[in-house]
């Protein structure tokens, strides 16, 4: 709508600032005349009054009836009185139009609003994009066994539905049937596909991965989980404090000054010199003064530039007012996991038994896995990638039910450290494939060494013993809540072992480390077990951490801090944290995250990076700086020019004249234009 209006007003306003008596003078020239030219100014000006004004005017009505003046009631004052004295001019001889000067400030005020506008967002989208995690249909299992596709409002407690390998599941329920792995990770934050069998309770609106499942639903619509976090982002929603921005509260001191100011001058020139049109336009000019532009692009030029600087730095700003807050910040709260961590298994630590070396075992470990796509195969592989490491030819794959894997590798020599004491085993490897050539082909599977992949259980299905180092790292790995997998060769010893977990971002350190130096307190959630928070929360020197937080605790857990007197933002990117991001005083989404947690933050990170959140903050200062300096001109301004409007210096030969009055207005806005560009030059690099 500002959008719409700034132009068209705009496009009027050119013939009456052209057709202007005063500034024709100002810039030496003469309009053309011709019948009817008279009325070029006046007929546009009551047109951009009607069309432009009247969104002011009816703002200004809310915040009279509030009985809260801002700048709604100062521009509609402004307006209202330059619009009716500047027609009452054409019937009365002695005064001087204020037409220009009523457009100009019209375009003017119109272009504040809609940039600011463009700042603001609703956050309304949160809510349909939890909704859109929930599927339209389920394939309900009928009396005979057959499945029939309903919608999942038709679901009833009891009933049992079908849950195919990339499915959603509709509704919270039991297992009845069926072995799969469950993405969680939207609900509870876990990286890990979650096992489940018979009896394992599924959330509406988990993903279902790798085997199908028969689930008994036990609870439906609004009593889900998922129900129950649309509902907690909906109440965190509603009960965000309305902020005042500061060129309101600005703009409500000006009202009342402006105000006094007329008044006195009515009565003062009255007492002085008697009632006159010259009085009249004392008054009418004090008034129209007291509305400068500057104050109606102090803060929009600020909110502009701002957002475009935070954009070119990966940041886009949603709620202008959380930016500013973003300054008073004294605790960050970061969600661990796919915020401070990567968010997918990582292998962490190898340690090797033998002639092994980490290179050799990465590069058989990568062979086995080569073609699974399971996240524990993909991170052997990804070390692998990382370190150079080609990865061996391996033959016989084969998958071990909820043990591991297991391959047929040829274990060439190795050149080397370890060749030496490898030579004996390889020998050996050879006399017996030499042995058995004449009774089978080169091609045979068991040409080769046998190895498996897989964790504990697979240990002591095998009933290998594990050397002292193998055992001192997996107790090292366990007590840091790691998940072990060992490399096993021909039954008979464990080569090695991997250490993986969910990979703690670099940048994450030197983020907190940076908010340390700010004097921010910095804290952790998660709905990983107390383990995994306390090594996570020991390896980045952080404050305080919270664990096992169940979806609803995590929104507790910040008004938890909030109650304490800590003004609070909420870093995260799951569903999960949805409802804490909303809560939060400033909500800072990952923008690699789920589309709710977009939507439910004020400010999102595109580059998925906890080194924002520091940028962030010192934009928020700067930008507030800079806030400040422009009110300061703006509202300085009027502390000069609404005494010398008024007749101060009428005494001594000094009145102000509208004209001279409007020059001076002009001037204000430049400067505020030029200060608020400084913005983009501000150094928000971290060290």
């Amino acid at each position: 709508m500002f959008r719409r209006r700034f132009w068209v007003s705009l496009v009027l306003s050119i013939p009456v600032v052209f057709f202007s008596e005063f500034i024709q003078d100002v810039f030496g020239y003469t309009a053309p005349t011709f019948p009817g030219s008279v009325w070029i100014t006046p007929v546009l000006s009551v047109i951009v009054f009607a069309y432009g004004g009247v969104p002011f005017l009816s703002m200004a009505r809310t915040e009279l009836q509030n009985r809260e003046p801002g700048m709604m009631m100062l521009i509609s004052l402004a307006i209202t009185v330059a619009f009716v004295y500047s027609i009452a001019s054409l019937f009365l001889e002695g005064t001087t139009p204020f037409f220009w000067e009523l457009v100009t400030l019209i375009d003017i005020m119109l272009l504040g609003h809609w940039m600011e506008m463009r700042s603001v967002r609703q956050a309304s989208g949160a809510l349909d994009e939890l909704a859109k995690l929930m599927p339209d249909t389920a394939e309900r299992v009928t009396e005979s066994g057959d499945t029939e596709e309903v919608p999942v409002a038709e679901l009833g407690e009891g009933d049992v539905v079908l849950v195919r390998p990339g499915a959603s599941v509709p509704a919270d329920g039991e297992v009845v049937d069926g072995e799969s792995s469950v993405d969680e990770s939207m609900i509870t934050g876990e990286s890990r596909p979650v096992d489940k069998e018979l009896g394992s309770e599924v959330v509406a609106g988990t993903v279902n991965q790798d085997g199908s499942l028969r689930v008994r639903v036990t609870k439906t619509g609004d009593e889900t989980t998922l129900a129950g976090i649309m509902r907690l982002v909906d109440e965190a929603q509603s009960s965000k404090s309305r902020t005042q921005l500061l060129a309101d509260r600005a703009a409500g001191w000006l009202f009342y000054i402006a105000l006094s100011v007329a008044a006195i001058t009515a009565v003062a020139w009255v007492v002085a010199v008697g009632l006159s049109v010259g009085v009249l336009e004392r008054v009418v000019t004090v008034l129209v003064i007291a509305c400068p532009h500057a104050l109606g692009l102090a803060v929009p030029l600020v909110v502009a530039i701002n957002t475009s600087t935070a954009a070119r730095n990966g940041m886009l700003i949603r709620d202008r007012i959380a930016m500013e807050e973003a300054r008073n910040l004294d605790t960050v709260m970061f969600d661990k996991t796919g915020t401070l961590t990567k968010g997918e298994q990582g292998v962490v630590g190898i340690q090797t038994a033998g002639d092994w070396d980490e290179e050799r075992a990465l590069e058989v470990a990568a062979g086995v896995e080569g073609d699974s796509e399971h996240m524990i195969a993909r991170a052997i592989r990804t070390a692998a990638g990382e370190r150079g490491v080609q990865r061996a030819s391996v033959s016989n794959f084969e998958n071990l039910r909820g043990l591991g894997v297991r391959a047929v590798v040829d274990l060439e020599p190795r050149s080397g450290p370890g060749q030496a004491s490898g030579e004996h085993e390889v020998q050996r490897a050879s006399e017996e494939r030499a042995g058995s050539e004449a009774t089978r082909e080169p091609s045979d599977p068991r040409d080769g060494d046998t190895v498996y992949l897989g964790g504990p259980n697979l240990i002591e299905k095998l009933g290998v013993e594990r050397a002292d180092g193998i055992v001192s790292f997996a107790d090292e790995a366990g007590s840091n809540a790691q998940t072990v997998i060992y490399l096993i060769q021909d039954e008979s010893e464990v080569a090695a072992a991997f250490a993986l977990a969910d990979v703690v971002r670099e940048e994450s350190r030197r983020a907190i480390e940076a908010l340390h130096g700010m004097g921010i307190e910095v804290a952790m959630l998660t709905g990983d077990s107390e383990a995994v928070a306390r090594a996570v929360s020991a390896e980045l020197g952080i404050d305080q951490y919270f664990a096992e937080v169940l979806p609803e605790e995590k929104d507790t857990k910040v008004e938890r801090l909030q109650s304490e007197g800590k003004l609070v933002a909420m870093v995260g990117d799951g569903v999960n944290d949805a409802p804490a991001l909303t809560r939060a005083d400033v909500g800072i989404a990952i923008g690699s995250g789920t589309d709710v947690a977009i939507e439910s933050g004020d400010i999102i990170l595109v580059d998925n990076n906890p080194l924002d959140v520091v940028r962030l903050i010192r934009l928020s200062k700067a930008s507030y700086r800079k806030m400040q300096e422009n009110l300061v001109w703006a509202t300085g301004y009027n502390v000069v020019a609404l005494p010398l409007a008024a007749g101060i210096l009428a005494p001594i030969g000094i009145l102000l004249s509208p004209a001279v009055g409007a020059a001076f207005m002009s001037v204000s806005t430049i400067i505020v234009a030029i200060n608020a560009r400084r913005l983009k030059g501000a150094d928000l690099s971290v060290g």
